[in-house]
């Protein structure tokens, strides 16, 4: 199965009309933040394939919409706030927000959780500390016991905007990466960590690490991943 993930620029190798040329074999599409809605939607219509997004740092003219529509659903149910519902739904553009969720894509045995934001560096929206992120990954243990009991596994790709500390990171305040998802893999041992937020400038660059059992991949403009599909 091929997976299409994009981040942090509009890469005129997916924004093209050429697009499902390119691309027209891939089954799954991600986004890992810092990408105009606008972005996904000209994806999901050109493809005809499903993506699921967490937000950045930046692009986040959308972010609140989202939030406040997942609020309406948990409180109080569909019928509550249909303004909120409406505005979350014209402003999806097909894609489907995974921000702090445990998904399983059943069609394709593909278990995915999504991790969005950067660490706090001017207290900006969707920029958390070292805690913070951390209690977003404990509200998620109880789904990836779930899947290590129903599948054998708890997960097979967390989706990331920042990257793991020390790998792929920088060394200034907006790039740092994130102690805890070194724990997180350490613990829940997901295949591929994927994420954006750091350009890459260079062909040197490095964009794919191995830490223990996880691949780290920088997904910045697009990457394209060829994903052996699990059995359950």
């Amino acid at each position: 199965m091929k997976i299409l993930i994009v981040a942090d620029n509009k890469d005129p190798l997916v924004y093209s009309p050429n697009i499902k040329k390119r691309f027209g074999d891939v089954e799954v599409i991600l986004g890992a933040g810092d990408l105009p809605m606008e972005y996904y939607g000209f994806i999901v219509s050109s493809l005809n394939r499903p993506l699921y997004f967490i937000f950045g740092n930046h692009d986040l003219k959308h972010y609140q919409v989202f939030k406040k529509g997942e609020r309406a659903i948990q409180v109080g149910g569909a019928g509550d706030d249909p303004t909120s519902l409406q505005n979350l739904y014209k402003n999806s553009f097909g894609a489907t927000y995974i921000g702090d969720k445990v998904v399983r894509l059943k069609s394709k045995k593909l278990l995915i959780a999504g991790l969005g934001g950067s660490l706090r560096y001017n207290k900006g929206v969707n920029q958390y500390t070292e805690f913070q992120m951390r209690l977003k990954m404990l509200k998620m243990v109880p789904r990836l016991l779930w899947n290590k009991w129903r599948h054998g596994r708890y997960l097979d790709i967390l989706l990331t905007h920042a990257a793991p500390r020390g790998i792929h990171d920088k060394e200034d305040p907006c790039h740092l990466g994130f102690k805890s998802f070194l724990w997180f893999m350490d613990k829940y041992k997901p295949r591929y960590l994927l994420h954006g937020h750091i350009h890459l400038y260079s062909l040197n660059d490095k964009r794919v690490t191995q830490y223990k059992e996880t691949t780290v991949i920088n997904t910045y403009d697009h990457y394209l991943l060829d994903y052996e599909e699990n059995n359950g």
